[in-house]
């Protein structure tokens, strides 16, 4: 909020060159709000998807977790007025591996009823084919909401 007063403040003086710089600052700071928001719905989505590799199985609440978050990633992403994504798809799999560790190191406390380390999970999966499964999908979901 403080932002919008400077920037009134700028504009009412005449400060162009201030506003301008300030409108740029807070750009950035709401792309990194939406990509901190990305991953985290990227770490439930990468969760799930561990826990479905290295479990060999899948629940229905899995698969609902893994849907909902899709969607969000695929909402928050979304330019609503001005059309196309926040995140380029080289973006969305550098954010995906990211979201990695985090995600590996939740999935060690959930799946198997936490008996093996996020390492002895790691050597249980694919984590490269892994990501670009979850990457995949995050695509396709964008492809049915471009539309």
């Amino acid at each position: 909020m403080e932002e919008l007063w400077e920037l009134r403040r700028y504009v009412q003086t005449g400060d162009v060159e201030a506003a301008l710089a300030l409108l740029d600052e807070m750009e950035e700071m709401s792309r990194d709000d939406k990509i901190i928001r990305i991953r985290s719905y990227m770490k439930v989505l990468l969760t799930r998807l561990i826990k479905q590799a290295v479990e060999r199985r899948s629940t229905r609440s899995w698969d609902v977790s893994i849907r909902n978050a899709l969607d969000e990633i695929v909402t928050r992403n979304k330019r609503r007025k001005a059309g196309g994504w926040y995140l380029s798809s080289e973006e969305l799999a550098e954010a995906l591996r990211e979201a990695y560790a985090p995600a590996l190191d939740w999935a060690a406390l959930e799946a198997f009823g936490g008996a093996y380390t996020a390492e002895q999970l790691r050597s249980m999966h694919d984590a490269d084919g892994l990501w670009q499964d979850a990457l995949r999908l995050i695509e396709q979901m964008q492809q049915g909401q471009s539309g």
